[in-house]
Parts: structure tokens; sequence; C-alpha cells
């Protein structure tokens, strides 16, 4: 079992617009080749966590609340864990649970949910960031696009260094690069 941060992220390190949006990323030409290796990635995962800004998008740009059956779609029965604040809207027949309790108390959880297999942090990425400022981020798969915004949410707004990180593979899916780093434990 690892906890993975699996995103996209722009070639200057931002995962959306000043405004959240994730349309630069649909604008890439054959951008669907990109998504190739998501069905392998999600069959080893268990357990997902997102803050409630990504949470917000998928709700929104899938239209999951007019078509709850899109999210069991894509994410089947796994347990997922919103972190928020506010009240959100609920998925029709989702797993989903909302929290404000910290990192390590919602990475065990997940963790025994997940049983076996991986959990998908889907971001944002000061959330992951927590998790890996409590050592408990295992793995970042971030895949690159062809594009730059200059400013918006970052990829990982810390400070981790290559003492830290370690480059285990790098992909081609069409104009997209797959990097994989390992990650260990702050000292």
């Amino acid at each position: 079992m690892a906890t993975i941060y699996n995103t996209a992220t722009t070639l200057d390190g931002f995962l959306a617009t000043t405004d959240n949006s994730l349309q630069w990323l649909f604008d890439v030409p054959a951008a669907d080749e990109a998504e190739d290796g998501i069905a392998d990635f999600l069959a080893g995962v268990g357990a997902l966590v997102m803050g409630s800004t990504t949470y917000e998008w998928v709700v929104e740009h899938e239209s999951l609340l007019e078509s709850p059956d899109t999210w069991t779609a894509w994410y089947g029965d796994r347990p997922t864990w919103v972190f928020t604040t506010r009240e959100l809207p609920v998925v029709a027949g989702a797993d989903i649970r909302f929290t404000r309790a910290p990192v390590a108390e919602v990475h065990a959880e997940a963790a025994a949910a997940a049983g076996d297999r991986d959990i998908w942090l889907m971001g944002g990425g000061d959330l992951v960031g927590q998790f890996a400022d409590a050592g408990l981020l295992d793995r970042i798969v971030a895949t690159v696009a062809p594009v730059t915004l200059g400013a918006g949410a970052p990829l990982l707004p810390r400070d981790i260094r290559s003492d830290r990180l370690r480059l285990v593979s790098v992909t081609q899916r069409g104009q997209f690069a797959e990097l994989t780093y390992e990650v260990r434990s702050p000292s």
C-alpha cells in the first residue's frame, strides 16, 4: 500500500488557473492519450482523499449531482475523504466522508479502508503538502502538460529537496511527460 499524489500539472508547476479552472488541460491536443494509464492506476486504488476545491470541481465538471452514476463509473465504491470546513453537496450513492480531522487521522482511516491497495491523494497541492509534512506521502506522479500559466494553484507548495525525492520513471503520453518520484519521509 502506498499513498500517491497523482495529478496533471503545467510545465511551470500549476494545477489550475487562479480561478480554479482546469480547461487548460482539456485544451491540449490529444489529451485523452494522457489518460491512458488512469484505468490501470485506479485498479490499484482503494481509497481517495481530496480537498474541497478539487471535490467541487469534479462535482461541477462531471455534473455529478445530476448524473451520480458518473462517479461510480470513474471511482467505483471507493471511500473518499474530502477535507472541508464548509457544507458541500453529496453525490448520491458515493461513499463521501467530509472531514476536518488532522491528515494523520484521516490517513489511518483511509489506509484501513484501502487494505492492500493504494490511497490516491487527488489534490490540492496544499493538502498533499500536509501529508508530505507528516511523512505520509510515498509517491508523486506528475503528468506535465505542454502549457504554462504564469500563476495559479501550485503543484505542491512545499520545500521538498532532492534528498527526499528519487525519480523512478519517465513516460511519454502523447504531448505529456509522466514523472514518477518516490518520496522519503522528512528526517
